[in-house]
């Protein structure tokens, strides 16, 4: 009797320990977000910024950053393009640089967007700066899988002055048509930088050979906009939003494929003057977004994504990927890979880059 009580205590034992660790397996299985990535400054790197992904045809995710050389983390330091591959659709990451863009511009190359376009080839772009009244977009080109890469070729050439594209930020519309937005902060006859930047969109109907200017988004109110993103809608609409100092991000909508913009208004997403990145989940057509979710104060803290089932009427499901109080996060690239999104941010606390992957099934629950 003793004997069949001490079994069973035994195997109840071995069931409970059996169940706790196939919680704990579902517990890691389940895990919102790992951290597969982190660009952290060192000696003659004083700084990592943004980038953005791209998947090549062999499987591998390309992620292209801004490596910072010298002693100044400043935005106009010394700079090159750098990039890290990942042959496991962003578990883990190469360990070394491939340099990618040397420092063109005077001051420096950042604010990377990649865009796999229509014709199959990847297009490249990024900010050149040379100084606080020459900073321009510019665009390349590869057509064997980011192995190398076409010379530059600028995309605005009726305009001088500084231009603000941020990374993660070109798209390509059902049309073929290439999109993307500016800020105007200085021109060569302007005295003084100006931090209410005027907002314009570009695009190209031949695959970047040549680009038109829209109209000037209309800001009646004055507001500082800086910083503009671009989505485009299930109806065809282009949905502009933009960062501002009025605890909100303002929103702005063209009805004919970025050429012309209804007035900036404020809009549904509570914000600090930190960007936003919106993109649309291809599983779903949902849209995600990533963003500091403090209207509060200009914290640049936490950091949230949230999703939209209407089109951005209304955003649910809102998560926190990070919350230090004394974090700096921004400059997010979304990038979907399967059944998980990976997403690559900046963080001035840091001056480094951290890339996240986040399971999809994490971002949907309740």
């Amino acid at each position: 009797m003793k004997n069949s009580n001490l079994r069973l205590i035994t195997l109840l034992l071995l069931a409970g320990l059996s169940a706790a660790c196939q919680t704990s397996r579902k517990k890691n299985q389940l895990s919102p977000a790992a951290d597969v990535l982190k660009l952290t400054p060192g000696e003659n790197n004083p700084r990592n910024s943004e980038g953005d992904f791209i998947t090549l045809r062999d499987g591998r995710i390309l992620y292209i950053y801004t490596h910072y050389t010298g002693n100044s983390a400043d935005d106009h330091a010394n700079a090159y393009l750098a990039g890290r591959y990942s042959s496991d659709n962003g578990k883990t990451w190469t360990n070394t640089d491939v340099k990618i863009v040397e420092q063109e511009g005077m001051m420096n190359v950042m604010s990377v967007s990649l865009l796999r376009m229509r014709n199959g080839n990847i297009a490249l772009f990024y900010l050149r700066k040379n100084s606080l009244s020459d900073c321009i977009p510019m665009m390349r080109i590869s057509t064997d899988e980011a192995d190398t890469w076409s010379d530059p070729r600028p995309v605005i050439t009726d305009r001088q002055g500084y231009f603000v594209l941020n990374n993660n930020r070109v798209i390509q519309l059902k049309n073929g048509r290439i999109l993307l937005a500016v800020a105007l902060h200085q021109t060569p006859k302007d005295t003084a930088f100006s931090p209410r930047g005027r907002l314009w969109s570009y695009y190209s109907d031949d695959d970047g050979r040549t680009w038109k200017s829209g109209v000037e988004v209309p800001n009646p109110a004055k507001v500082i906009t800086q910083e503009p993103g671009l989505i485009e809608l299930q109806n065809g609409d282009i949905f502009l939003f933009t960062r501002t100092m009025e605890g909100v991000q303002y929103f702005s909508w063209s009805k004919d494929r970025g050429e012309t913009w209804s007035s900036a208004q404020p809009g549904n997403l509570k914000s600090p003057c930190s960007p936003a990145s919106i993109a649309r989940i291809p599983s779903t057509g949902d849209l995600l977004v990533v963003w500091n979710d403090n209207g509060v104060d200009q914290r640049r803290t936490p950091l949230n994504l949230a999703i939209s089932r209407d089109e951005g009427k209304t955003w649910i499901s809102n998560k926190v990927l990070e919350s230090d109080p004394n974090g700096m996060y921004c400059y997010t690239a979304i990038h979907f890979a399967g059944d998980d999104v990976l997403l690559g941010y900046f963080d001035w606390k840091t001056t480094g880059v951290t890339v996240k992957r986040v399971g999809l099934d994490w971002v949907y629950r309740e």
